[in-house]
């Protein structure tokens, strides 16, 4: 009988120190010049949920932008993840594209002084920069590993990686039913810059398991022997394939539906979701308001918050704008699909207002009409941005698509003549869309549309 209880104590043990890697009685000797400290601090299910509560807390579309560090779509999860273990001083580690493993223990940054606050820690700094530009969505399938899909395990800090090579992190779980899907992600776009970042409901076909793409988390880093390394993807507590499961998704179901419907099983009745949809366009239409006037205020100027400038992450609203107009194309879809009746909500929405200023006002209904005119530019009108002088906003896209069709033929016709055709049908379609707009609105001054050669200077 003792023997038994020694053999247990001992595999108990042994299961122990498989799961932790390393334990803070044998803590790992640190060096003064790595990049931070950890002492025995170490990932575990609680920290992850400490992390996912972060997450839903702090990141926001300007974060950053508050910052001032440039990203990616890559660069938004790995840098989320660095900031908050720099944070809680837990392990962090990252594979650059040379197959090397770089963490929070590399000393490489030794002359570079430190601070408590993570924000002006020049060493942290320059080790998150060093990280970000040389990581890609190729790395990271290497950092992860794949969840079970479900409310205790998809949390805010999971990763998106999609198989086109496009990545994203989420940023909070929604249980109202007023979104898409209840996950919510934040991404970012290239080239990477100082940027908003843009929240969207998560979408993605089909994962590749060989190619790493999925519903990941990040893996938690351990020290065994002095050294540090990944613990294995099979120990860590929500690894699971099943995504990749043939049985994942129904029968006609796309992938991310499956992923919503795991998260968030609930029937919403349609005319509740449709309100519900409703409250989120006027929220984001509220939060709107401000954003526009202060930025009428701060690019009137001539020169002033040109495209790609800090001033135009800043003001302008293409993702805040996207969004609503895809929680427009999801109101109308649902009302449609389930024969609601629809003059009974457009009535509701003439009665929901928004003031704009210039002592104007216009309904929810209006935009949902016009939403298409909403203009993301800080630099038109407040008219304009809320679509109410058509002609500034015809005449500002068309401006648009012909820089975007000029650069897109200057840059790879002679080098990629296909990608240059199809770039310049998708851009005539919707210059010839633009102008029969502008024409059947009485626009005046549209710009023409030359047939060949280069388009339009590369200002306005």
């Amino acid at each position: 009988m003792l023997g038994m209880v020694c053999r247990t104590l001992i595999f108990m043990t042994w299961v122990v120190f498989c799961w932790v890697g390393d334990s803070p009685a044998s803590a790992v000797a640190e060096s003064s010049d790595q990049v931070w400290q950890v002492g025995s601090r170490r990932w575990d299910v609680a920290e992850e949920q400490r992390f996912a509560a972060w997450v839903e807390e702090t990141i926001s579309e300007d974060f950053f932008i508050r910052y001032g560090i440039p990203v990616d779509c890559a660069d938004v999860p790995y840098a989320i993840r660095w900031i908050y273990a720099r944070i809680a001083h837990l392990p962090a580690a990252a594979t650059m594209g040379d197959g090397s493993m770089y963490g929070h223990w590399s000393t490489t940054l030794a002359h570079l002084p430190t601070h408590r606050d993570w924000q002006r820690d020049r060493r942290f700094r320059a080790g998150l920069e060093y990280v970000l530009s040389g990581t890609t969505t190729k790395t990271l399938p290497t950092d992860t590993y794949p969840i079970r899909i479900s409310p205790s395990s998809l949390l805010a800090g999971t990763v998106s990686i999609v198989p086109e090579g496009h990545a994203g992190m989420v940023g909070s779980i929604v249980l109202d039913g007023r979104m898409y899907s209840p996950v919510q992600t934040w991404e970012a776009t290239v080239p990477r810059k100082v940027r908003k970042l843009r929240q969207r409901s998560y979408f993605s076909p089909w994962p590749d398991a060989d190619a790493g793409s999925g519903v990941v988390r990040f893996c938690w880093p351990i020290n065994t022997g002095g050294r540090w390394s990944y613990l294995p993807e099979t120990e860590h507590p929500y690894y699971s394939v099943e995504q990749y499961s043939p049985g994942f998704c129904f029968p006609g179901e796309l992938f991310d539906q499956a992923v919503a419907r795991r998260i968030d099983p609930t029937p919403y009745d349609p005319a509740e979701k449709v309100g519900k949809i409703m409250e989120s366009i006027h929220r984001y239409l509220q939060e709107r308001v401000a954003l526009v006037d202060e930025g009428f205020r701060h690019c009137q100027q001539k020169g002033r918050c040109a495209e790609g400038s800090y001033l135009w992450e800043v003001y302008s609203t293409p993702s805040r704008d996207g969004m609503i107009v895809f929680e427009i194309e999801q109101l109308l879809k649902i009302i449609k699909d389930n024969d609601l009746d629809e003059e009974s909500f457009k009535k509701t929405m003439e009665g929901v207002l928004i003031a704009i200023g210039l002592k104007q006002e216009i309904s929810l209904d209006y935009v949902v009409k016009n939403s298409l005119w909403l203009s993301y530019d800080p630099r038109d009108s407040i008219a304009a941005r809320w679509g109410l002088d058509r002609c500034e906003r015809v005449r500002s896209q068309m401006y648009h698509s012909l820089q975007a069709l000029n650069f897109v033929e200057q840059r790879y016709r002679s080098t990629d003549p296909h990608f240059a055709d199809n770039g310049r049908r998708l851009h005539w379609k919707d210059l010839r869309w633009l102008q029969e707009e502008g024409e059947r609105a009485g626009c005046r001054d549209l710009p023409s549309l030359p047939l060949e050669g280069p388009l339009l200077p590369n200002s306005q």
